[in-house]
């Protein structure tokens, strides 16, 4: 049996745990049917994409069943979500037909963001009710950002590979941002996103988990299968343990989404009425976070739990209880069977692959030197500075496992600056209409909560890491989610301030 087709009947078997588990608490927070639906769509896109034996026969029937999908979807971001991970964001160009190269390259996350993310764009920007985009401080920074990204790629590259960059910003950038913001309005809206997310986290987890176990990623014989070139997806190994990645192509993009849907989870889990199940869910997410075996994301996933904390109720107290029991947790590790081996995974405590903390020193030393040299936008061929090529690994290539500095040596200051201020004003804005609510345990701050802790931990991850596959599409998607929630809070004081002015609102 060809090696795809017994991965297939494994991904099935395991994602047919999570469905069967989930769909009770799942109820607790959106209709029984959405579920369904959205199960059966992840279902038919992996078996269409198993069985095409080629990219561009699923591309076809994944275009017409995300067409047909859309158009009975309530919120789009949810199925967005839903399908994001289903399956591996391996690229094919679409040949020019001898007039250019090619015109632009596909995969999964572009054929799903145009098939359902293009139409709510449209759907939305023809309603009254949509803000304009360019009026909010994130989409000026935003907006700066990609006018200054497109202007920038004129220095170095021709027009027509400048036009397809600037395809590529309205797609991978523009589109989730834009949907994210504008498509969710109230907090049912943010349940059926986020639960969305989540599940599709839980089905990660579990198969992550299954690769983790059996040494074997499940999804690179479709990718052969499929006749397509990724060399994204390779196996890595820390210690004698293989680092698991799923569908995201590498062990840090899988550990980084499970770490944002860690975040989102602690929102949607006080949703769900059994507590067995809110642990099990826990649990699931924790493991699959695990396996990657990549530190950065554990560092952020502290931080966001950390934030996440410091932002409610009695949070000093639980601040130091975290504390005590993460200095309680080493000691108890050297007693405890397998222990010693947990330990040495550990950033600055263990011994297994230190070289990459060392690595990562010398780029930021390194990178420094190179962006000196030009400080305000950058240079495209930084890669050839004497510094850079110091940086060569054994694979012959300069990882630049720093999503910060790759955007200062390629748009320099002002790019990097455009880049954190548009996240910033994000967090700044999320921390101010979460005071609206005094009470801490308010639904609304809950959830405020949550998407300025995941903000927070987004922001440490990609220090230690460039934003390499699902990464980006994710952050720009969060990011979008916290526009909307300063949106929704806006909206909810005014509609206070109007029932105080008119007594006959009010007693309605």
């Amino acid at each position: 049996m060809p090696e795809q087709f017994r991965a297939l009947i494994v991904i099935l078997f395991l994602a047919s745990v999570v469905f069967f588990l989930a769909r009770r608490p799942a109820s607790d927070l959106i209709p029984d049917r959405d579920f369904k639906r959205r199960r059966n769509l992840w279902l038919l896109v992996t078996l269409v994409a198993f069985f095409s034996f080629s990219f561009w026969v699923y591309a076809a029937a994944a275009v017409i069943t995300l067409f047909l999908a859309q158009r009975r979807e309530h919120n789009a971001m949810a199925l967005f979500f839903m399908l994001l991970f289903a399956i591996p964001p391996a690229s094919v160009e679409i040949p020019g037909f001898g007039v250019i190269n090619y015109l632009i390259e596909v995969n999964h996350v572009r054929i799903l963001t145009l098939c359902v993310l293009l139409p709510a764009a449209l759907a939305l920007s023809r309603q009254a009710d949509t803000p304009r985009f360019g009026r909010t401080a994130p989409d000026k920074w935003l907006l700066a950002g990609l006018v200054l990204m497109t202007l920038l790629y004129l220095r170095d590259t021709t027009v027509t590979d400048s036009l397809r960059q600037a395809v590529r910003l309205y797609i991978d950038v523009y589109l989730p941002y834009y949907v994210a913001s504008r498509g969710l309005k109230t907090v049912q809206d943010f349940k059926d996103a986020l639960l969305a997310f989540v599940i599709a986290a839980f089905l990660l987890s579990i198969i992550a988990m299954a690769e983790f176990a059996r040494h074997w990623l499940l999804y690179n014989g479709l990718i052969a299968a499929l006749g397509v070139e990724w060399s994204m997806s390779s196996y890595l190994s820390r210690g004698s343990s293989l680092r698991a990645s799923a569908t995201t192509g590498q062990a840090i993009a899988l550990a980084y989404v499970i770490s944002v849907a860690i975040g989102l989870y602690l929102f949607v889990q006080g949703h769900v009425r059994s507590r067995l199940q809110r642990y099990l869910g826990a649990l699931l997410l924790a493991a699959g976070l695990v396996v990657p075996l990549s530190r950065g994301p554990w560092i952020g996933t502290g931080v966001i739990i950390a934030v996440f904390i410091a932002t409610g109720k009695g949070a000093v107290k639980r601040l130091t209880l975290l504390a005590c029991a993460g200095l309680l947790a080493l000691p108890m590790l050297t007693v405890v069977p397998g222990g010693e081996k947990v330990i040495d995974l550990l950033p600055y405590v263990g011994n297994v692959d230190k070289e990459n903390i060392t690595y990562r020193e010398r780029l930021l030393d390194n990178s420094w030197l190179v962006i000196q040299r030009y400080p305000l936008f950058g240079s495209f061929d930084f890669r050839n500075a004497p510094e850079m090529q110091a940086m060569i690994q054994g694979e012959g290539i300069i990882d630049i496992v720093n999503s910060y500095i790759n955007l200062a040596l390629r748009f320099g200051l002002v790019g990097l600056a455009l880049f954190v201020g548009f996240f910033f004003s994000i967090m700044l804005g999320i921390h101010k209409a979460m005071r609206t609510f005094p009470d801490k345990d308010d639904e609304q701050r809950r959830l405020g909560r949550a998407l300025l802790a995941t903000l927070f931990g987004i922001m440490v991850i990609i220090f230690t890491v460039s934003s390499i596959t699902v990464i980006p599409v994710v952050y720009y998607s969060v990011g979008g989610l916290g526009m909307a929630y300063m949106q929704m809070v806006r909206r909810h004081r005014s509609n206070e301030a109007a029932a105080l002015a008119n007594p006959t609102l009010q007693a309605r």
